[in-house]
């Protein structure tokens, strides 16, 4: 596997791009990693902790995903998809919540949901899977907060500003919510072994993330009919992440975590999106033939 890295650090620059990952063999566990311990800032990845977070209070009683919950328009958390770009009030479970926070990435619907789980018991889930390089500061309406606020009079416009850029706090792991390519390995780990929470919320959890639908990035490196990926992105300016799961045929499975900073503002950067898969295919390439 020692060509491996270099391979991917080649890809990452080409794309241009900074870039991190850790890649696991979730059985043997084989790995490789490129900055897999450098801290990284999670941006929407983190609902993915959230998720587990929930899953593991429901798994408590301490709540029923089946509870119907109101949306208001009021109040409501931004976004392009799901609840935060709808016009009206909308009723649903918490478990259907959570399906739009995962497979498109809902922001209204990750605010509503860690509304009644909490900032503190999502870093006590992480804690408690020995995750110690991941911890969320923000709630997801306060982390947008403060891009909007660094931003100043310019608002999104000022984002094309590479010095306006270079102040986010939001793009600070020291300052904002993190993790580690190694910690979002370990806990997609936890996840496929049923180490996380009990079986049947595990299933729970991959299944959400087996429907989530971007298909530009992670799942662009194994476009094969008989490969799955289950994923949750995460992405903020000049951000582009994923972490998630590649399973084969033969039975093998494979949690890669992808974190990348690109060089250009621009919020439509093609080549950034395809080598998250790219990375994560030679990776996984190299953890199969080891």
């Amino acid at each position: 596997m020692t060509g491996a890295p270099a391979r991917i650090r080649e890809a990452f620059d080409e794309a241009g791009v900074t870039g991190r990952l850790h890649a696991l063999d979730i059985d043997s566990g084989a790995e490789i990693g490129v900055d897999g311990d450098h801290a990284v800032v999670t941006a929407s990845v983190h609902k993915l902790c959230l998720l587990v977070a929930l899953h593991e209070q429901a798994a408590a009683g301490r709540l029923d995903l089946t509870e119907q919950v109101e949306v208001p328009v009021a109040e409501r958390e931004s976004g392009p998809t799901g609840v935060a770009a709808m016009l009206d009030p909308v009723r649903m479970s918490l478990r259907d919540a959570a399906y739009l926070m995962t497979a498109v990435s809902d922001n209204a619907a990750a605010e509503l949901l860690l509304g009644r789980v909490g900032l503190d018991a999502v870093n006590a889930t992480t804690a408690r899977l020995g995750l110690t390089h991941t911890y969320a500061v923000h709630t997801f309406r306060e982390l947008l907060a403060t891009i909007k606020e660094d931003a100043g009079p310019g608002g999104a416009r000022a984002l094309a500003d590479p010095y306006v850029v270079a102040r986010l706090r939001a793009l600070d792991p020291a300052r904002t919510n993190r993790s580690t390519p190694r910690d979002m390995t370990r806990l997609l780990g936890a996840v496929w072994r049923d180490e996380a929470c009990a079986p049947e919320h595990g299933a729970a959890i991959r299944r959400l993330l087996g429907l989530q639908v971007w298909p530009h990035r992670m799942a662009s490196g194994f476009p094969f009919d008989d490969v799955h990926v289950a994923g949750k992105t995460g992405s903020l300016p000049t951000l582009r992440n994923e972490v998630g799961v590649i399973e084969y045929p033969d039975g093998g499975r494979y949690a890669v975590a992808v974190f990348t900073r690109a060089a250009s503002t621009a919020a439509t950067l093609p080549p950034a999106d395809a080598v998250i898969g790219t990375a994560a295919r030679l990776a996984v390439e190299a953890l199969r033939a080891s």
